[in-house]
């Protein structure tokens, strides 16, 4: 089988319209036939110009001809894809390059390795490493390029040419860089691989160096002028079969490791234009973590305040929301009554999930104890109200249902009211203060609660209902009554019972309004929530612009790096990298900066969350799952962002990059 065949193969360049000027087309190759058969070794010579770089460049599935039929070991060149091109070249082609092009910030090792790798082929370093020994660089194996001489490189070059044992190399200029020592180990090397069965198609313009070959072809013009071959005994080789072309997956574990390298390294080259890169990501995310840190604070802070109130209560309060087009203060027109509550607690026997009920009477008073006296508000509860309001005193006890049957002079206090009758460490428990000039027993202090929105709820006194109601504010009235309700989802149940009861009890008709209001504390903690979520997202918001803008930047520095490496894209594709392999090397770049700029944004968010606690005071939680999505979303912006980048890298043609300048 022949291992080259081309028939009116044709090249023609098209350069780009500049100004409205016309373009005139290069005929590089016109009408090349050409056969060459396993085991030959061809030189191709001809002036500057004359086409036989061309010629080799498309022979080794570099470029594509614009017309014409090329057959490779029987494959129609034209209807193979990139990734089936780069499968053969990676496979069966070897490039010795005229200028080395060797990967500058890699060993001779490395360089070698390279094709291997994208070959998936395993023990990589170790065929490597044999290779270069064959070619006298054993002592050189973790030289950079630019510690070797010209021959050394050229050596280099020739080993990773060698190294997937291809079945044709081909040579652009091989000693064009080399002084003549040099050049004659070049060609000697070359001519042991002939020996040895490879096919040599080499370009040349100097006589002495094509001599070496057993057929010489020379172009004039884009069209072969000559074709001249030498009397030799012919070799006998196995031979080659049509080649089956395998699918590989997107990377194998040297791959990955080789292409984090790269990334690694180019990040350290631009450590300054890295570190700018980053900052975009930096920004967004610290200023995401800090302002969930805050919004969840807030949030926090919120169900605490909430929770020290009650969970699952229904508050009722007498009096419509609005009566007549005029809202009315709590007990001015309608009012609720220690009768109704008996009466609310008693649905519990008919099936309403109610747990408990307590009551409240609430008035102004003054408090003296000793020579200090204070105003303060006034609570007569019952006697269940410190568990349903999570109000268990620090300090002492809460009074019994006996002691609010009987009227009991005994009462609880709030913080405040404590610090300002007692000295500070005083135990007041036992201690007869005057309420309204009426002594009563200190049972205990209140578990402190803060302040509010509507005071501070410390600045309070407890006593029982019924005492408070008959001995001190002379009520006969309620100010309001709270409901446990058994569970959340029993709410509105809860909420139509009840209200069905006080409308037979106040004799409502249909039609008219309740003069009663009930407020479900789970729907006050749903609106400070949402509100709280509106603010966060708007924060949110402005950190999720800082990202975008980060993300930009991963963009451009992306497009530099691709426009800066473009003939190490050309170089990679040549030595058997597909498309998804470049793309996948410049994604990996792009996502270790955002990354990378995200760790660093977390680190900072937490700092920052922190600082603000520490010196304003306020409320900050950090969650594991906004570590986790600010990581995430640093990963999404690498991936979005770096991917048109990278894309445009592995879109690029073999042969087109390696002639970027």
């Amino acid at each position: 089988m022949n291992l080259i065949h081309i028939h009116n193969l044709k090249k023609i360049y098209k350069p780009e319209v500049k100004n409205g000027e016309q373009a005139i087309e290069v005929q590089a190759l016109q009408g090349v036939n050409l056969t060459i058969s396993q085991g030959e070794y061809v030189s191709i010579m001809g002036p500057s110009g004359s086409g036989k770089s061309t010629l080799m460049q498309i022979l080794g599935l570099l470029d594509r001809p614009t017309s014409g039929e090329y057959l490779f070991l029987g494959k129609d060149v034209s209807k193979l894809s990139g990734e089936e091109l780069a499968y053969l070249r990676s496979r069966y082609v070897g490039f010795v390059f005229q200028f080395f092009n060797l990967l500058a910030r890699t060993s001779a090792l490395e360089n070698v390795e390279l094709p291997l790798i994208y070959s998936h082929v395993p023990q990589s370093k170790t065929k490597a490493q044999k290779v270069l020994t064959q070619v006298g660089l054993q002592d050189r194996l973790h030289h950079a390029p630019h510690q070797l001489s010209g021959g050394q490189q050229q050596r280099v070059a020739i080993a990773r040419a060698l190294v997937n044992n291809p079945k044709i190399i081909f040579a652009d200029e091989p000693t064009g860089n080399v002084n003549q020592e040099q050049a004659k180990e070049i060609m000697k090397t070359l001519s042991i691989l002939h020996a040895q069965g490879v096919t040599i198609v080499l370009v040349t313009h100097d006589p002495q160096v094509a001599s070496h070959a057993e057929r010489t072809i020379k172009i004039v013009d884009g069209k072969i002028f000559s074709d001249e071959s030498k009397k030799i005994t012919p070799r006998v080789h196995e031979e080659l079969k049509p080649p089956q072309i395998k699918k590989f997956g997107l990377m194998n574990s040297a791959e990955m490791k080789e292409n984090f390298k790269m990334a690694v390294g180019s990040l350290k080259l631009n450590k300054l234009r890295t570190g700018l890169t980053m900052l975009g990501i930096i920004i967004g995310v610290a200023a995401v973590i800090t302002m969930v840190a805050l919004g969840q604070g807030a949030q926090k802070s919120i169900e605490e305040s909430l929770k020290s109130l009650g969970s699952n209560l229904l508050m009722i309060r007498p009096g419509s929301p609005k009566l007549g087009h005029v809202r009315r203060e709590s007990g001015d027109s309608t009012r609720i009554t220690l009768e109704d509550a008996k009466a609310i607690k008693s649905l519990k026997e008919v099936g309403l999930p109610i747990d408990d009920i307590s009551t409240e009477v609430t008035g102004q008073v003054q408090v003296v104890y000793g020579n200090k006296n204070w105003n303060t508000r006034l609570q007569g509860v019952s006697a269940n109200y410190a568990e349903l309001h999570a109000s268990n005193p620090t300090i002492g006890r809460f009074f019994s249902e006996a002691e609010n049957e009987t009227k009991k002079r005994v009462c609880v206090l709030g913080k405040t009211v404590y610090e300002n009758l007692f000295e500070n460490g005083q135990n007041p428990v036992g201690s007869i203060i005057k309420i309204n000039r009426v002594n009563f027993k200190v049972l205990g202090i209140l578990p402190a609660k803060g302040g509010s929105a509507w005071g501070d709820r410390d600045d309070v006194i407890v006593t029982p209902v019924t005492t408070a109601m008959q001995r001190i504010l002379g009520k006969d009235y309620l100010n309001s009554m709270d409901v446990q309700v058994t569970d959340a989802e029993s709410m509105d149940r809860a909420i139509a019972g009840i209200s069905e009861l006080l409308r037979k009890k106040h004799r409502l008709s249909q039609g008219q309004e309740d003069d009663f209001s009930i407020r479900n504390m789970a729907e006050i903690q749903e609106a400070l929530s949402s509100t709280t979520k509106i603010m966060a997202l708007l924060l949110g918001a402005i950190a999720a612009i800082s990202l975008f803008v980060g993300g930009i930047g991963i963009m451009n520095i992306m497009l530099v790096s691709v426009k800066e490496r473009t003939k190490e894209i050309g170089l990679r594709k040549a030595l058997g990298a597909r498309q998804s392999d470049v793309l996948l090397q410049f994604l990996i770049e792009a996502i270790m900066i955002g990354l990378v700029g995200g760790a660093i944004g977390i680190f900072m968010g937490g700092i920052s969350s922190f600082s603000i606690n520490i010196i304003f005071g306020w409320a900050t939680h950090i969650s594991i799952s906004a570590v986790i999505i600010s990581f995430l979303f640093s990963f999404a912006i690498g991936v979005i962002f770096g991917f048109w980048p990278a894309r445009q890298a592995s879109l690029l043609s073999p042969i087109e990059a390696l002639r970027y300048e």
